[in-house]
């Protein structure tokens, strides 16, 4: 009877061992779902201050955010200054560590 319940135990314990290892890993100790909604409201925040600016001349934009709080600009714009004022915009919200800005300028 020890014998089987020692074993059940073994058995047990090494198929939670990569959950545990998993959690280890996870040093903000936020789940994967939690993570993905957390980037998910930094880039919704992004677009909301960037709609709320309105820069005159971009023309088309996309907002990325990683798990980092990395923020990538992708788009079209018409001057320098709206490049210049997206990546200003997008560098002052809340939660934002980087931006990448990769903002072309549309050639005439």
């Amino acid at each position: 009877m020890n014998v089987k319940f020692a074993s059940a135990c073994l058995v047990a314990g090494a198929l939670l061992l990569p959950a545990a290892g998993f959690s280890a890993g996870n040093e903000s100790g936020k789940s994967a779902a939690e993570q993905y909604v957390n980037d998910s409201l930094v880039t919704a925040k992004v677009k909301a201050e960037m709609a709320r600016q309105k820069p005159s001349t971009l023309v088309d934009y996309s907002v990325r955010t990683d798990k980092a709080g990395v923020v990538v600009l992708n788009g079209i714009a018409k001057t320098q200054a709206d490049k210049d004022k997206a990546e200003s915009v997008a560098r002052s919200v809340e939660g934002v560590k980087t931006v990448h800005n990769n903002i072309q300028l549309k050639t005439e």
